[in-house]
């Protein structure tokens, strides 16, 4: 157990930011869920779709401290691969 005050304070911003990334980190998988469904649906308008919101959301939560910047940019060349192959077919 902390003692010192600061040690206590820097637990309680620890809780919070836990919260906060543990949220971000959330949605940006439930968004991978929904371009994914998409994906398997064949339907690439909607693949599309979901695809330009996953990417936004990804950049958002790489420009905090959150997700690292080459993180999400890997998961959107990923992403991207998988979207420009079904369109291929």
């Amino acid at each position: 157990m902390a003692h010192s005050l600061s040690a206590k304070k820097r637990i309680r911003q620890n809780a919070k930011r836990n919260v906060i990334n543990r949220a971000r980190k959330s949605m940006v998988k439930t968004q991978m869920k929904h371009f994914l469904t998409a994906l398997d649906a064949g339907d690439s308008t909607q693949a599309a779709e979901q695809y330009q919101i996953l990417s936004r959301k990804l950049d958002k939560v790489a420009s905090t401290s959150t997700m690292h910047k080459n993180t999400a940019a890997r998961i959107k060349s990923r992403m991207a691969k998988r979207l420009n192959d079904m369109a291929a077919k």
